[in-house]
């Protein structure tokens, strides 16, 4: 078998978290090409029984085993996913799908220092972490949960690898099927508030699955980002159209907009869970809509595109087209904002 990976110690067994995610199922493919042993911690599935003849959710890809756990207990990721084993490495792309406070602090942090414990335990002397490149301006809880993390597996005294990407494909293309039926690309402001270096899945597994490798990204924080200069979301919707052979139409959202709706609903939520709830993923919004995905620059405090690497080799207008042609499907998850 031909292995996708550099001089290094040798295969190593390696435990995966948020392996069914797009970002998770393909580190654990870029683990498995360079001849690394997976096994993949998958959550037990939660709400309703699917009906009969739906779809499986994403699992764990080829090559890679999987095995269910209940990660709120930590007897649970002990038993049903450690079983007495012996591991090398944990690699984690775990993250809370809402990023709300009682789901952050329960998944980005909880979560991820429970397994960080179970793992030790099981030999395991190197982890390597995703985060997000949004912490550097923490005011969000998410933003918290994963900074108080970081700490933790900072102060653990393991050899640890944070590497914290700007934006995902996924996260940019919600407006592809609203501007094939004709819709204008929606952008806040003029469209040239915030700026970021989008970096594919395949991409950015990759890159996780080296740091196992490479000593230069030992004890480190990375920020990374891919291919190419920093784009816009003007620049975004331009190039959409120009693939779609249409000239540009877009519609300018007035940030004060959102800032009243946070307004709104963070007074009418002081007695309703649910609106206080709404008032956060209002908050998540405006940040994205006004936060640059970028390194920042902590002697200016702001985001510079020459300060943030890059890697690979896929762009986010090759993934449009790919959506275009119906070669590709957007996975977006639960941080859709369009």
């Amino acid at each position: 078998m031909s292995l996708d990976r550099p001089d290094g110690p040798g295969p190593r067994r390696v435990l995966l978290l948020g392996a069914t995610g797009t970002i998770g199922r393909a580190t654990a493919r870029a683990l498995v090409a360079r001849g690394h042993a997976v096994v993949c911690l998958v959550r037990r599935r939660v709400g309703p029984t699917p009906p009969t003849g739906a779809a499986d959710p994403p699992r764990a890809p080829p090559g890679a085993s999987e095995r269910i756990v209940d990660f709120a207990d930590p007897a649970s990721l002990a038993r049903d996913g450690i079983r007495g084993e012996r591991f090398d490495v944990l690699v984690s792309c775990l993250a809370s799908r809402t990023g709300l406070p009682a789901d952050a602090w329960a998944i980005d942090y909880g979560v991820s220092r429970n397994a960080l414990e179970a793992s030790r335990a099981a030999g395991v002397t190197q982890v390597v972490l995703l985060s997000a490149i949004c912490v550097q301006k923490p005011i969000l809880a998410f933003q918290r949960a994963k900074l108080a993390f970081e700490a933790v597996l900072v102060a653990s005294g393991l050899t640890y690898t944070i590497v914290r990407p700007t934006a995902f494909f996924k996260s940019l293309s919600g407006q592809v099927e609203r501007v094939k039926r004709g819709k204008p690309f929606l952008v806040f402001g003029d469209g040239t508030l915030t700026a970021c270096r989008p970096i594919s899945d395949g991409d950015l597994g990759r890159y996780l699955a080296d740091c196992l490798d490479d000593p230069a990204r030992r004890n480190r924080v990375l920020p990374i980002g891919g291919p190419g200069d920093a784009i816009t979301p003007r620049a975004q919707g331009e190039r959409l159209f120009a693939l779609l052979g249409r000239e540009p139409r877009f519609r300018h959202v007035p940030v004060a907009l959102l800032d009243g709706i946070v307004a709104v609903m963070a007074t009418l939520g002081r007695g309703v869970p649910a609106l206080a709830a709404k008032a956060e993923l209002a908050r998540i919004g405006r940040y994205y809509a006004t936060e640059s995905m970028l390194v920042r620059d902590p002697a200016t405090g702001r985001y510079d595109d020459a300060m943030t690497p890059a890697t690979g080799s896929e762009t986010l207008f090759d993934y449009y087209a790919q959506l275009i042609r119906g070669e590709a499907v957007a996975e977006r998850g639960d941080h859709a904002v369009f």
